[in-house]
């Protein structure tokens, strides 16, 4: 299976990624599509320069759309990994989205389980 490698640096958000992975038809659609009720928030990446070009090639790929309900906006979904753990990228599709901006999920909250603090270094490899 083709892979993409990420690299960036952990950074907190504005709480939108913690919204979204917690509305129902979301937390449905992650457990049936990637296999794993997903923890109620993101991690997210700010991307290196090879990581924004990654992440403009994996926009290309077919992963898994999470279709939205009335007033929401879809996203992709790509299997992914964080050292051995198994987790999933999200890119929502919302007009103006940072492209230098990797949202991450897992069944279990990876700043805690992999002990990262904003500014710390992450690679991700995502497989599509």
């Amino acid at each position: 299976m083709p892979t993409l490698n990420f690299e960036g640096v952990v950074f907190s958000g504005k709480g939108e990624g913690k919204k979204f992975v917690s509305l129902p038809w979301v937390i449905f659609q992650i457990t049936k599509r990637r296999g794993f009720v997903p923890y109620k928030g993101t991690l997210n990446i700010r991307l290196n320069q090879q990581g924004k070009e990654n992440r403009k090639k994996l926009q290309k790929e077919d992963g898994i759309m999470i279709e939205p309900q009335e007033s929401y906006c879809p996203g992709i979904s790509f299997k992914a990994q964080i050292d051995a753990l198994n987790c999933a990228v999200i890119i929502p599709l919302v007009p103006n989205y940072p492209s230098d901006v990797l949202e991450i999920i897992a069944p279990i909250y990876l700043r805690g389980y992999l002990r990262l603090v904003d500014g710390n270094s992450v690679k991700v490899t995502v497989t599509f």
